[in-house]
């Protein structure tokens, strides 16, 4: 695994044609300013940053990529994913497929240790998060093995996930 700086993932994203990102935590710190303002005002999160990320899915696919995001979650919903459940709909309902797979479907799944993005089906991307779900490092790595094993996942898991507009937290 290679340790690869924000710049670098933020590069390696923007020139992915097929995404895949598999979600596990409950909470993410870096979503702790748009969370607070969410508690705030949900209306403003959702008339702003919301519409932004729309359009940043609407851009991607206008341009030929896809995008499929599985977000593991406890039930009932922690704080966080009550907020980004609302956050994730005009994404979804530009064109993003989002799936819910509710913990208590996973014990039979092997699961990668960390957050994990599949580019292209050929690198894998790897968010390490602390105790308090700040990002420590970010890992790469292009190991057919690995690869193999986080799209299987990814795939696995896909097939049980419930799809964001039959999800009902």
């Amino acid at each position: 695994m290679e340790s690869i700086s924000p710049e670098r993932r933020g590069e390696l994203i923007r020139s992915t044609r097929h995404y895949l990102k598999l979600e596990l935590r409950d909470n993410y710190q870096v979503d702790r300013d748009l969370l607070s303002a969410w508690r705030r005002d949900p209306s403003e999160v959702l008339a702003g940053p919301a519409l932004a990320w729309r359009d940043r899915v609407v851009l991607d696919l206008s341009e030929g990529r896809s995008w499929r995001r599985l977000r593991v979650v406890s039930e009932p919903l922690s704080e966080y994913h009550k907020f980004a459940y609302e956050f994730a709909g005009p994404g979804v309902e530009a064109g993003e497929q989002m799936r819910y797979l509710p913990r208590r479907l996973t014990s039979a799944i092997p699961l990668p240790g960390n957050d994990c993005f599949v580019l292209d089906g050929r690198t894998v991307m790897f968010n390490v998060l602390d105790g308090d779900n700040q990002r420590v490092d970010i890992q790469l790595t292009t190991d057919p093995d690995v690869v193999k094993f986080c799209t299987d996942t990814f795939e696995t898991a896909w097939t049980l996930a419930v799809p964001y507009a039959e999800y009902h937290p």
